[in-house]
């Protein structure tokens, strides 16, 4: 069962010592896709230096607990997989409130998102039928869910990515009491958790795990992975051992994350087991050295 308490709030306060494989290039180019109520979703984009159009896309999603984050969370994530050739876009969703914005909220933004980048593939150079979608702790639990719920009726633009990679995902909240808290009940939970809604003709996923993850536990990700593979699906599930939450060797501190303690060799090579992932389904031709 996921543990994610208030405290899970303060989770990835800064992606970069995590994740940082060069200095700082070029800033993103962003753009905004128009919500109802006016809301306005914010995407920033990173373009591939080399190749030509159409390249595959992969949408990014940071974690927080929902609750706290922003995009810039995971750009170096998107930073490293543009270097791969793909177009990466991290997404400003909204954030669980404890009043009127809940996960469901999330959820729709993530849909919004890979819709609009369907929508706009020609003008992206993107290819519409290699569109992935990625994300860290409560932002694999969005990916997640983009891939497994059923589109809401009326849209014109399939929001269901074609392949998924998640690092430490929650994808198994029904029981969870801070995720509960910010669905409005045990029944929303779990109409809300991945792993309970799992079927056949999902997406290709691989899932980057750690075995000692007391946040978002190693038993949850199985349970996903074990059903998407009964069903008929493909589902790569790599567990490395002895390490925490993000990969963290301090297994006392891993709600509020000590970002010294990251098992940079660990996180090199789950780097390198996603970008293979991404080779072997067609959306990396010719893999580099992360």
């Amino acid at each position: 069962m996921i543990r994610i308490r208030s405290a899970f709030a303060t989770l990835v306060f800064c992606l970069a010592p995590w994740t940082a494989h060069a200095a700082e290039p070029a800033p993103p180019k962003q753009h905004f896709v128009d919500m109802e109520q006016g809301q306005r979703l914010r995407l920033d984009m990173f373009e591939p230096q080399t190749g030509s159009a159409p390249r595959p896309a992969i949408v990014l999603f940071h974690g927080g607990g929902w609750s706290v984050g922003e995009a810039s969370w995971i750009h170096p994530t998107a930073r490293l997989l543009a270097e791969q050739g793909m177009v990466a876009i991290s997404v400003e969703y909204r954030l669980s409130d404890q009043k009127t914005v809940t996960p469901f909220d999330a959820v729709a933004d993530a849909r919004a998102a890979i819709r609009w980048v369907r929508a706009n593939a020609a003008e992206l150079g993107v290819d519409p039928a290699r569109v992935a979608a990625g994300g860290i702790s409560a932002g694999g639990h969005l990916a997640a869910s983009t891939a497994v719920f059923d589109e809401p009726g009326g849209a014109s633009m399939s929001a269901r990515p074609d392949l998924l990679v998640l690092w430490s995902p929650a994808v198994a909240v029904a029981n969870d009491g801070w995720f509960t808290r910010l669905s409005g009940g045990p029944a929303q939970a779990a109409a809300l958790s991945p792993d309970r809604h799992v079927r056949a003709g999902l997406p290709p996923a691989i899932l980057l795990q750690g075995a000692e993850d007391s946040v978002t536990p190693a038993a949850g990700a199985a349970r996903f992975c074990d059903r998407m593979r009964q069903a008929g699906n493909v589902c790569e599930l790599v567990i490395y051992p002895a390490v925490g939450h993000l990969f963290t060797r301090n297994l006392q501190q891993q709600e509020e994350p000590d970002y010294k303690a990251i098992d940079m060799a660990i996180d090199a090579d789950a780097d390198r087991k996603a970008i293979a992932f991404l080779q072997q389904h067609g959306f990396i031709t010719k893999p580099r050295a992360p």
